[in-house]
């Protein structure tokens, strides 16, 4: 385990986290700090200033999770077996496309 030291709203916090995290809880306590900023809680008492940070961060969450609902479903993914009737039926066009370029080559004036 590691420490991560966060200033938040001016405030000194050590947070303890898995070894390898400490960019990532950092980065986390910088975005509270935003919140307390943005909000102009550094007045607040302790509890409140974060409880108020969490609240808006949850609503920030709530938002995405909101616009996320909006966003239409990923297209389905190809198949790992094709389908055997669309396999069937682009033989038939690579046969008939083979039938057609031959056709050709056998009309083209010889060069």
């Amino acid at each position: 385990m590691s420490n991560v030291q966060l200033t938040i709203g001016g405030r000194g916090f050590t947070v303890s986290c898995p070894e390898g995290e400490q960019g990532h809880v950092a980065m986390l306590g910088r975005m509270i700090d935003t919140m307390v900023a943005e909000g102009n809680l550094r007045t607040q008492t302790e509890p409140r200033m974060l409880l108020y940070a969490a609240m808006m961060l949850a609503d920030a969450l709530h938002e995405a999770q909101q616009a996320l609902a909006t966003i239409p479903a990923a297209p389905e993914p190809i198949p790992a077996e094709p389908d055997p009737e669309t396999e069937q039926r682009v033989e038939r066009i690579a046969v008939r496309l083979e039938a057609l370029a031959r056709h050709l080559e056998d009309r083209a004036p010889n060069a």
